[in-house]
């Protein structure tokens, strides 16, 4: 089986079945139908079944990660609109964040090591919970493999907005300023869209979280790598 457009497939496929997964989502709000999960597994299905290679598929399909960086810049909108509810709690933002990746970066170099995995691989794992872009650039700084990176900040994106909701209901988190910080700092992008389900300002929150984690990575990131 071959696409009629292949130039085209990719994309009309990828939308296509995220937005018929986002419907599905409204109406059954559970977590293990969230588009994010749901699509990309569908896809895999898809594509494996039907035998068209991943080339075709991305003929159309890298389009849409071409659209990662101004949907990332995009998100400067809602920042704006609460410049002065983010200027008010700037140091819990700042100090929850720096805190938040400073964890990140040493525990997932700690667990690297744990399990034995090669230098190239644990640099790879290491940038995962910052922004796609920025975690790509992080990654090829400190020696690992840009793509790798990639699939592991997917991954997590995905496990942090699911057991993200599961942390706040377990510990009772209920203050949008600190969902925001949780969701941005731990699962980046696909947090940050978790977060505008709970409240715009959450949204905001975790916007800004996602940026300044990237921002701090990308500063420190070397730095530690250096002395593990």
């Amino acid at each position: 089986m071959q696409p009629l457009h292949p130039l085209f497939f990719g994309l009309i496929l990828t939308t296509g079945i995220y937005y018929a997964a986002k419907l599905l989502y409204r109406r059954v709000p559970k977590v293990y139908l969230s588009p994010l999960l749901l699509t990309p597994l569908l896809l895999i299905m898809i594509l494996t079944q039907s035998g068209i290679s991943f080339e075709t598929y991305n003929e159309g399909a890298h389009w849409i990660s071409k659209l990662l960086g101004p949907a990332t810049i995009a998100f400067a909108v809602p920042l704006y609109k609460n410049v002065q509810i983010l200027k008010k709690h700037a140091a819990e933002i700042v100090l929850s964040v720096l805190t938040g990746s400073l964890l990140a970066i040493v525990t997932t170099a700690w667990l690297a090591k744990l399990l034995h995995l090669n230098r190239e691989l644990a640099f790879s794992l290491v940038p995962r919970s910052v922004t796609t872009p920025i975690a790509m650039d992080v990654s090829e700084v400190i020696g690992g493999v840009p793509h790798i990176t990639a699939i592991f900040v997917i991954m997590t994106g995905i496990i942090g907005s699911i057991i993200g909701p599961i942390l706040m209901r377990i510990l009772h988190i209920h203050g949008d300023i600190a969902r925001g910080i949780l969701l941005g700092t731990g699962a980046h992008g696909t947090g940050t869209s978790k977060a505008f389900e709970f409240s715009s300002l959450s949204g905001t929150i975790s916007s800004i979280s996602m940026i300044l984690a990237a921002l701090l990575t990308l500063g420190i990131a070397p730095l530690i790598m250096s002395f593990l």
